[in-house]
């Protein structure tokens, strides 16, 4: 038997293959049952919005109005989708760093939680997500 094997629940063959599989693995070895991660193409939804933030607001950092990039805007929206109760510690240099906040964690079910809430709260900040579509 190989180190790991992964099967998607998809139909009763994929399922009947993956107790096949618990039942012949060693003792000590481990079973995970979960929800997929998101998936690719969820992931590269969530950039087309961020990137509007980016171009279209600005924000307080270290008391100066400025431009933050997608990436950033990320951290911002994440720990807001968490409602801010995320893990604060002490930088090496004496910073702040935010802990644990991870999108790619995220199941497909989340996820699309996510990409809800990036939607609101871009309509509730007046960001055009699509501004060709806004043109046309």
């Amino acid at each position: 038997m190989s180190d790991k094997r992964v099967f998607i629940l998809a139909h009763d063959v994929a399922r009947h293959n993956a107790i096949e599989a618990v039942k012949a693995a060693p003792a000590g070895y481990a079973v995970t049952v979960r929800e997929v991660n998101r998936t690719l193409e969820q992931n590269a939804a969530q950039w087309p919005i961020l990137e509007a933030f980016s171009q279209q607001l600005q924000w307080p950092v270290n008391g100066q109005m400025v431009q933050l990039e997608a990436e950033e805007w990320k951290d911002i929206l994440t720990a807001a989708f968490h409602q801010e109760t995320a893990r604060l510690a002490m930088g090496l240099n004496g910073g702040v760093v935010m802990l644990g906040q991870r999108t790619s964690q995220f199941g497909k079910k989340r996820f699309s939680e996510w990409m809800e809430f990036l939607h609101a709260v871009a309509a509730q900040r007046g960001v055009v997500i699509y501004p060709e579509e806004r043109r046309a």
